[in-house]
Order: structure tokens, then sequence, then C-alpha cells
């Protein structure tokens, strides 16, 4: 009887141990990845503000370009396969080096800069898990804990620009595997993001939220047709993603040296821009998406930012495929409000939770990430939303290092890597 009393205080107080470390390194994760990121989130408000004063700059993107694929090939990461290898070093253990972070951090910058069309939470999770990977490392974690330092750092750093802690706590979780969540990971993971929301908060950073002053009533006619745009949006999704993937394999064909590649793929920008007439498409354009949710969008923005995104992405430029993402459904959202006559700003707002619970087969995120985002009270639109979205968008995903363990349709194990 002794015994099993002491084996019982034996194992509590390991469980206790092992709480204790993982909130005592979870805040240390969100402490120094939400410093770094912050630090980014400046950065790219400098870099974005110089590009906006002196639009003359983007005839440099293609010099841009050859630095960025310079200053891989000086670290001897030419292979680097971005938020893949981060996603494949949670999952099947590759090894996921410390010079990422100094690596996206600046070839991000330098992608913005000079007017490539990307994002930054892509780049931010490449920072954050490479930051927590090397914590990891310094203190000899076994290759499960770094695992979990991984998501603890990509939840830190998408917490830290995008403002959402609450959906950047199950993000990392949710996108590595789907129809596993990695639960071992839900404390540090929780912690780690608010201690980095706290950290970005205490520099100034504000969220970049857009709440909804009002909803129309949630009726069946309502419902059906939110229903429509997000079986529309799971399409888009499937176009966006097939785009960046397939642009990738187009230009390595086109052109074998990488130099060349992103040199052709600048250029290509640059003339792009010039055809539409203004910086629109490149950037974030985070100023679009606010444009959307006041009911103001150009018919043809969303296939745009998709070829925009597709061509700099595809030809070696860095940066994030999020907030294209967001773009992307936010503008088709609101062409499909005005053209239907229900509420442009719902719709924008459903439009950017569909498209990116579809290219990312992230469902539980996109709901959070929708309340965080707009609020609350549109709960059972946003609920429709993601639903369709995640069914009908297939076996697609911007991560080809995404596995899908369990399939959408039937209650089948049949782990395969997104398309």
């Amino acid at each position: 009887m002794k015994e099993i009393v002491k084996h019982k205080i034996k194992h509590n107080l390991n469980r206790l141990k092992a709480s204790v470390k993982w909130v005592v390194f979870a805040i240390l994760s969100g402490l120094i990845v939400g410093g770094v990121g912050t630090l980014f989130y400046f950065s790219m408000e400098v870099v974005t503000l110089v590009r906006t004063k002196h639009p003359e700059i983007i005839f440099l993107l293609p010099v841009g370009g050859i630095v960025i694929v310079g200053c891989y090939r000086l670290l001897h990461d030419d292979k680097d396969t971005g938020t893949n290898l981060v996603l494949s070093a949670i999952h099947s253990g590759e090894k996921l080096p410390l010079r990422m972070a100094p690596l996206i951090f600046i070839s991000t910058l330098i992608t913005h800069l000079f007017g490539g069309s990307a994002g930054r939470e892509g780049a931010a999770l490449q920072l954050g898990g490479s930051i927590g990977n090397g914590l990891g490392r310094l203190f000899r974690f076994d290759e499960k804990d770094k695992h979990i330092m991984i998501m603890c750092g990509m939840s830190a750093a998408f917490s830290t620009l995008f403002g959402t802690p609450m959906a950047a706590a199950i993000f990392s979780m949710e996108v590595v595997s789907v129809g596993i969540m990695y639960y071992a990971a839900l404390v540090p993971c929780v912690v780690s993001s608010l201690v980095a929301h706290a950290v970005a908060s205490s520099f100034g950073i504000s969220p970049e939220v857009f709440p909804l002053k009002s909803f129309p009533a949630f009726q069946t006619e309502n419902a059906v047709l939110i229903s429509l745009l997000a079986v529309l949006c799971a399409g888009i999704s499937i176009l966006f993603c097939i785009l960046l993937h397939q642009s990738e394999i187009v230009y390595k064909k086109l052109f074998k040296n990488p130099y060349l590649r992103v040199f052709a793929g600048g250029c290509m920008i640059v003339v792009l821009t010039l055809f539409v007439g203004d910086q629109t498409y490149n950037g974030t354009g985070m100023n679009v998406i606010a444009g959307c949710m006041k009911g103001s969008v150009r018919p043809e923005a969303f296939l745009l930012k998709m070829v925009f995104t597709a061509l700099t992405l595809g030809a070696g430029y860095k940066g994030g495929e999020i907030v294209p993402s967001f773009f992307t459904g936010a503008a088709f959202g609101c062409l499909f409000g005005n053209l239907t006559g229900f509420s442009p700003s719902l719709c924008t707002a459903v439009g950017m939770t569909a498209v990116f619970c579809g290219v990312t087969n992230c469902p539980i995120t996109s709901l959070l990430i929708s309340f965080e985002l707009f609020g609350y009270d549109g709960m059972p639109y946003f609920l429709l939303a993601v639903a369709f979205s995640y069914m009908l968008s297939g076996y697609f995903g911007l991560y080809h290092s995404q596995k899908i363990i369990y399939s959408k349709y039937k209650t089948n194990y049949i782990n395969k890597k997104t398309q």
C-alpha cells in the first residue's frame, strides 16, 4: 500500500515539475519571440512607409531579389523550404536551423521594401519556430520537447504580429497535422501567445481588428447566401493554392538559375504593377482589406492579388501567404456582397475567414480568428462558412508539409500530404 502511495506521489510530483517547466519556458519563449516579433513589426512599418513615400523604389525589386538569393546562398541555406520546413521539423524531426530567423527577417523586409506581394505572418511562423527550436537545443530538450518549443515560438510570433492570441495559441497545434491536435502543447502555446501579445501591446502595437457594428438577422435566406459564399470561397482557396504551387514549378522549369529566376520574377511584378497603374497589390494590402470592410472593392482585386502573390513567392522572394489569403477572401467577399446586395461588410468578414480556412485547413483557428477580428455576434455566419470551406476545399493547402491525418469526409485514417 505504501509503495502505491509513494508511486502516486512521485507521479504527481513529476507532472507538477513538467507543468512548471513548460510555464517557465513558455514565458521565456513569449518574451524573446515577442521582442523579436515586435522589432519585425516596426521594421515592416518602416519599409512599408518608405515604399509608400517613394513608389519608384519598386524598380529595384529585381535587384532586391538577387540580394535575397545571395543571402541564402551565403549561409548555405539556398534549399530552404520556409514554413514547410517548420512543419516538417515538428512531425518528422527535420533539422530547423537558427539561421532561418535572421534570414527570413531580412529577406521579408527586402521583399516588402521593394514592392513584392507577400504577407508577414508566414514569415513570423518561420521566425518563431526557428527561435523556439533554438531555445530547445540550448536547454538540451529531447526531440518531442523541441517540437513543443517550436509550436510555442510559432504561437508567440503569430500573436505578436496579428494581435489574435486565442487563434495564435491554437493555430500552431492545428496546422501541422489536420485531424490531430497536439494537446500536449496547449498550456505552453497559450502562455507563450499571451506573453508575446503582452510584449507587443506594451510597445504600442494594437491588433488589426475590424469590429462589425451590426449583423443581419440569422434567417434561412441569409444562411443560404452565406453558405453559397463559403462554397465559392472554398473554390477560391483551391485556386490560390494551385497558383502558388504551380508558379514555383513553372519558374523552376523556365529559369534553372535561382538568381535569374528571382530577377525575372521581380521584372514581371514591376511590369504588372505599371500595367495596373498603382501599388494596390504590392506589400500586404491591409489598407485594401479595411476598404472592403466599408464595401469598396474593385471587381478584379481578389484575382490580381493571387497573381501578384504567386509571381512574388514563386520566384523566390520571401514573406507570408496568410495576409494575401485574407486580402483575397476580403475582396471576393465584398464583391459577392455588392453583387447580391447582402451586407458587403459581413461578406468581407466571412470571405476572409472562409478563404483562410480553405488554404490552411484549420477550422478551429479560423473560427477563433473571426471572433477576435470581427466580434462574436456574427458567430452563426462564421460557423457555417468555416464548416463548408473546410469540407469543400479538399486536400489542398498552402504547405506541402502539412499532413491530412484523417479524411474530411469519413472517419478514415489517410495520412497524406496536402496538394
